[in-house]
């Protein structure tokens, strides 16, 4: 056999399990290199590994965030767990010691954090209905099928870790280490099998004056590093969890743009300060899907999103009007109301909001129900009328139930951003 024969990666085939594709995946992963990068070198790198063109990595993320959320997940994962072009070890195999990263272990937690922030996110629906568990699975499984298919070509070659101290190398005849041990001239060891007494060698030069010192120069094509972006991004993370503090605690004016924009407004401040001070070239890669953000929030329908509520399903079921709320309110999850319990008795109001997820409420048969149902991204059902899409107009009115007006008097206020509205009758 030839020496390329025995070198030479066997291709995953059909002998080969899942178990045994994944670890080769895992030995044998993308490395993220810096030439082609637009933000961490994460679709370059996958396209690099298995011939693909980056630009159909990109699209393909993009449309896992906006469908399901899971796109952006998975590329700060990526981003934490594939190492860069010259790095032993990827970011967070840097943070717990196992070699050098390029990925500093304050960032790699950064990255952690919001990893497991916008996975919860993506998640956040029902077994069948999450968006992010479906990205999930069509990313996986194209990982995958194209390690299985093309995970023998273009395998990263490894990086040699740094030595830990540099070995003395003599004319190329030997080489001497710390630990080699020369006689000394005393020990009785002569180089030239002659009476040291005898030799007669020109005196040393004398030594030249020492030189004046110059001043420190950094290393060409390199610029210092500077602590703006640093200090920017700080900033920005702090700016952006006080508004949601703000909002969580009642300011309205805190909505989701706005925050989008004040964070962009220091990030904007960073780039002009480290103009001058030259740094902060790395803030652009924040600014930009900033500024995306915030022209689709202010052009979409979900400008409108409030973070207040909490998270989770909420299963409501009164008995009387006075147990019924004024107002439920929820940022994210299932709400289901049952009016049908709550004994006749004077007319009540109540308003139902939710930002993201399914509201369905359940009224008594012979109800008298003024109703406004809207969402601003899905579909609206009451007492058989229906809309769907996005900002579609709200569906108004008043149902008098099978019995004709004179039952009980029901006024309901039903929004949703996005998800599903559905008003009928128990």
């Amino acid at each position: 056999m030839s020496g390329a024969s025995e070198t030479r990666s066997p291709k995953p085939g059909a002998l080969n399990g899942f178990e045994e594709t994944v670890k080769d995946f895992w030995v044998s992963r993308p490395r993220r290199p810096y030439a082609g990068r637009k933000v961490a070198g994460v679709a370059a790198g996958i396209g690099q590994r298995y011939g693909i063109d980056p630009v159909v990595v990109r699209i393909a993320l993009v449309v896992a965030t906006i469908f399901g959320g899971f796109g952006l997940t998975f590329y700060l994962l990526a981003w934490l767990f594939l190492p860069g072009e010259s790095d032993e070890v990827s970011g967070f195999e840097g943070l717990i010691g196992r070699g050098r990263s390029s990925v500093s272990p304050a960032f790699a937690i950064v990255l952690m954090i919001l990893a497991v922030v916008f996975a919860a996110g993506a998640f956040a629906g029902s077994w069948f209905d999450g968006g992010g568990l479906i990205g999930f699975a069509l990313i996986a499984t194209a990982l995958y099928l194209l390690h299985r298919s093309r995970g023998h070509e273009n395998r990263p070659l490894p990086v040699t870790p740094r030595p830990s101290s540099t070995p003395f190398t003599g004319n190329g005849a030997f080489t001497m280490t710390d630990t080699a041990e020369a006689k000394s001239p005393a020990q009785g060891w002569d180089p030239l099998a002659a009476d040291p007494a005898g030799w007669d060698l020109p005196d040393a030069p004398p030594e030249p004056p020492p030189a004046p010192s110059a001043p420190a120069h950094h290393a060409p094509g390199r610029r210092p590093r500077s602590k703006v972006g640093s200090a920017t991004f700080g900033l920005a993370v702090l700016t952006a969890g006080g508004g949601v503090l703000a909002n969580l605690n009642g300011a309205s004016w805190f909505s989701a743009q706005h925050i989008v924009g004040l964070v962009l407004g220091v990030v904007g401040i960073g780039l002009v300060t480290g103009a001058f001070a030259r740094g902060g070239r790395g803030l652009i890669g924040l600014a930009v899907p900033l500024a995306i953000a915030g022209m689709v929030l202010t052009t979409t329908p979900f400008q409108d999103f409030d973070f207040r509520g909490g998270i989770g399903d909420i299963t409501e079921s009164p008995r009387t009007t006075a147990e019924v709320q004024p107002v439920y309110q929820h940022a994210a999850g299932d709400i289901d109301l049952d009016l049908t319990k709550v004994a006749a008795g004077a007319p009540y109001t109540t308003t139902v909001t939710n930002g993201a997820g399914d509201t369905k409420i359940i009224v008594p048969q012979t109800a008298d129900v003024t109703y406004d149902c809207s969402t601003a991204a899905g579909d609206a059902r009451c007492f058989g009328r229906s809309t769907d899409g996005i900002s579609q107009p709200a569906l108004t009115g008043t149902d008098y139930g099978t019995d004709g007006p004179g039952g009980q008097q029901i006024t309901l206020h039903v929004t949703t951003t996005a998800g599903s509205v559905e008003v009928r009758r128990g």
